[in-house]
Parts: structure tokens; C-alpha cells; sequence
């Protein structure tokens, strides 16, 4: 032991200005005691190894995607450290210790174990009393996602709370100090939330007025000519072989089990001149609210208002083939095409959202998935999809069911093409193609047919939707 200053003193032992060694027997005694009341009791520059926690859904490993901290940082309770990306969702892991990182088990793009240590961590001296396992939180810290950049500030008591009732914490607006998340806001967010979509953040709303006189869009619009990609060309002349990891793991998986359902084709022609139309009108009025419209919610609510009528399509078949489960939920899920590969978010309980609900959601889920942040939660629980493979191109496809799913919709691009009205008089319409395809197991032809024809009712008169919205 090194001793810097020693002075005698009546009791046994040395003391000195910065480290105390105490012999005496009742002082070791005391200090045992102490230990005792510790759920992780450590002593000063002791190193501890951060285990990647159990993330559930049978994930067993995951690619390291980006570092938040370097050797040699300084880290404090709930501090992101990193984020991974598994074959399911792309989460951030947060520290549960104050402390400095003395070292990083892994690199970028390196598969971590669950388990295994993912980064050793030097325990603060002065902070000791609070470094203190918590059981929640070796599992919240990978369910409760947050956007790169931002820390939640919560108690484990509000994330355990959160946890129990599915909510992440980067989406609850705190109104503790330095925007702590306190119980009342996740108590207030709950009584708020309709399903699980978002009301608009205030500081969306904050927009510029629009101009009093909006500029009328020309009549005829120049027609777009699709310049192409250039990406550089390299040519090393050898084969590569890359691992199959991340969402092109679960694709393979997903699709693989797809093959075994009997897949039963219908098409067909949408007008949309008349949403169109309205389309326009609304654009303003939920840009007001801080809301990009797009055709998509419109299609979504269509689709939710059909499934009450035809629950089979929003059902589930177990895999002995004997029992058929209809969702009471319509969480539709959206396909989209990210830097990560196809991933499938879905709009939670959209048979009690409005147009404009499906709105805000939609830009919540596109803006995580372009930033490859989506959860598990988004990306789990869907009973019907729909493909708009029309925002890169193309009329017709073969859209693949996504099991458990026994029904999927493939949009096209929306083409202004000639047709005639109930006069026999030529007129421009807005035309848009729809490719379904179904489990022909437990869905005939006549049913897929009838749902498709109240889809396009609905769509090309989009008043009538007024009638059966709740």
C-alpha cells in the first residue's frame, strides 16, 4: 500500500490524505456489512466488464453499426455507448455505469455476442454509491431506442414504467430539468395516444404561414425525364464473398418461409383523379400542422375500412393449417427501401386513426427508417402490408406475403393516361395499378375480388370514406 502522509492516532491503522488502509478488525467488519446492502459493490479502478444483455426475440447476435464513445471517454449512467443493428431492429445500448472506457471488444462492423462483453469500463471512485444494477434495465436498454445524438434523462423507475406499457422514451416529450422524463409524462402520453400513434410534436407546428394567394400549378406540366445514377465503376477482377447479415439475413428467412404459401394473383386498375384532387386541397392543411401528405394514408385507411368488412385478410393461419386467428388489430405495415435493405414498419391500430394520424406516423416510421433507427416494436405485430414499389417505378408485381400475414398489395406509379367517362368522352385520368396477392388456402378469388372492389370504391370516390370513417 502506498502511504503518502502517516500520522499516529489512538485507533490501529494508518491514515493519510488520499487512501485510507484500516486494520482495525471492526472497520473490515463494518465494511463486509456494507458491501452487503451493494447490488454491485466495487472499489476504486476496478475494471468491469459491460455485457451485451439478452435483446429477446431469440437474437442471439447483432453487428456493431457505430461507436459513441472511444477509449479513454468518461460515461455516465443511461450515456448511449453504441448502437447494433440485428436481423430485426437497429437499437442503441446504454451504459449503466459512471465510469471511463478502457476498452472496446469489438470494431465496426464486427458481430457481437450476447453475453459477451462489449466493453470494459473503469469504475468511478467518487460515483460508487451509484453504480447500482437495476433488473430493468439489461432490457430496456435495448427495447427503449433512441435517435443518434440524443440522451434520454429518466429514473429506472420511468423506464421500467415505459418499458410495461411498450413506449420509447425518445418519443415522450420530458418536462423535468434538462428535459428529464418524469411518471407524469408517461402517464400524460398514455392518455393521449391513440393506438400507438403520436400526436404532432409542438415544434412541428411551428411553420411558416402560407402565402395568403397559393401560385396555381401550371396545366400542363413538363414531363420528367429519369436521369440515371452514376455510381463509380470498380473492377478488381476477383470474387467477393460477403457474410449475409442484418435485414438481408431476415429476408432470407422471411422469404424462405413464404415459399411454402400458395399464392393466389388478382390486379387491377384504380382512378385516382378525384383523390388526387383532394390530395391537393389537404396538402396545406397538414403542412400547417407540420405533416407531409402523401397518397399512402389514404390507401391505408382504405385498405383498414375493407378489412372490417373482409376480416380474413387481416387473419393468421398456425402452422399445422387448423386454426385460423383474425386480428382485431389493423396494423398495416409499409414497405420500404433503405440503405439497410427492404424493411416493413407498421401503422399500429389503424382502424381507430384518422388520415391525418396515419400521416404523422408514417413520417415518424419513414424518418427512423431512413436514419436506420426503427425499433422492434415498429417492426413486429403486422397483419396486412402494402408495397408502393409505384415511388421507384413499375405498374404490376408479384408482391410475396410476409408470414404470419395471409394477404399483401403492390401499388404502381400513379400515370395520367386517356379513358372515357360515362359520356364516351375522352378525358386525362389519374390511373394507378394494383397487383394483390393472397394465401389461397384460406382466401378464395371472389373474396380477394370483393375487398379489392370496396379498396378502389372508397379510393376513387374518397367522400365516401366520410360514411364508415370512426
Amino acid at each position: 500500500v502506498c502511504i503518502h502522509r502517516v500520522r499516529s492516532c489512538s485507533s490501529v491503522g494508518f491514515i493519510k490524505s488520499k487512501y485510507v488502509c484500516v486494520f482495525d478488525k471492526a472497520a473490515l467488519k463494518f465494511s463486509h456489512q456494507q458491501r452487503l446492502f451493494r447490488t454491485s459493490a466495487v472499489s476504486c479502478g476496478q475494471i468491469v466488464q459491460f455485457k451485451l444483455s439478452d435483446i429477446g426475440e431469440g437474437i442471439t447476435e447483432v453487428t456493431v453499426k457505430e461507436w459513441y464513445i472511444k477509449e479513454g471517454d468518461s460515461v455516465s449512467q443511461f450515456d448511449s455507448i453504441c448502437e447494433v443493428q440485428s436481423d430485426k431492429a437497429s437499437v442503441t445500448i446504454t451504459s449503466r455505469y459512471d465510469g471511463i472506457i478502457r476498452k472496446l471488444h469489438y470494431n465496426l462492423d464486427d458481430i457481437a455476442y450476447v453475453g459477451k462483453p462489449l466493453v470494459d469500463i473503469e469504475i468511478d471512485a467518487s460515483k460508487e454509491e451509484d453504480v447500482v444494477e437495476t433488473p430493468a434495465m439489461s432490457h430496456e436498454e435495448h427495447t427503449h431506442q433512441e435517435i443518434k445524438g440524443h440522451k434520454t434523462l429518466a429514473t429506472p423507475a420511468v423506464r421500467r414504467l415505459a418499458m410495461e406499457n411498450n413506449i420509447k422514451l425518445s418519443e415522450v416529450v420530458g418536462t423535468g430539468k434538462d428535459n428529464r422524463i418524469l411518471k407524469e409524462d408517461i402517464l400524460n402520453y398514455l392518455a393521449k395516444q391513440t393506438g400507438a400513434i403520436l400526436p404532432p410534436s409542438p415544434k412541428a407546428e411551428i411553420v411558416s404561414p402560407l402565402p395568403k394567394s397559393l401560385p396555381a400549378a401550371p396545366k400542363d406540366k413538363a414531363r420528367k425525364i429519369p436521369v440515371p445514377v452514376s455510381r463509380p465503376l470498380t473492377f478488381s477482377g476477383k470474387d467477393k464473398t460477403e457474410p449475409v447479415t442484418g435485414f438481408h439475413k431476415a429476408m432470407v428467412k422471411t422469404m424462405s418461409a413464404a415459399l411454402k404459401i400458395p399464392h393466389f394473383g388478382y390486379c387491377d386498375e384504380i382512378d385516382l383523379t378525384q383523390l388526387v384532387q383532394l390530395r391537393e386541397e389537404l396538402k396545406p392543411v397538414a403542412q400547417l400542422r407540420g405533416i407531409k401528405l402523401s397518397f399512402m394514408p389514404f390507401f391505408i385507411k382504405a385498405a383498414s375500412l375493407g378489412l372490417l368488412q373482409y376480416p380474413v385478410l387481416n387473419a393468421s393461419l398456425d402452422e399445422s393449417c387448423q386454426n385460423v386467428t383474425y386480428k382485431a388489430s389493423h396494423n398495416i405495415g409499409v414497405a420500404m427501401d433503405t440503405e439497410q435493405g427492404l424493411i416493413v414498419p407498421n401503422v399500429k391500430n389503424v382502424q381507430v386513426c384518422s388520415v391525418f394520424e396515419i400521416a404523422a406516423e408514417l413520417n415518424r416510421l419513414q424518418s427512423l427508417g431512413s436514419a436506420g433507427q426503427l425499433g422492434t416494436n415498429d417492426l413486429t405485430g403486422g397483419t396486412f402490408t402494402l408495397s408502393n414499389i409505384g415511388t421507384i417505378g413499375g405498374t404490376y408485381a408479384k408482391p410475396v406475403i410476409l408470414p404470419p400475414e395471409v394477404a399483401i398489395g403492390a401499388l404502381g406509379k400513379i400515370q395520367v393516361l386517356p379513358r372515357f367517362n360515362e359520356k364516351g368522352e375522352v378525358f386525362k385520368a389519374q390511373i394507378m395499378n394494383v397487383s394483390w396477392s393472397a394465401d389461397h388456402r384460406i382466401i378464395d378469388g371472389a373474396t380477394m375480388a370483393r375487398f379489392s372492389n370496396l379498396w378502389k370504391s372508397y379510393l376513387e370516390n374518397p367522400a365516401s370514406m366520410l360514411l364508415d370513417l370512426k
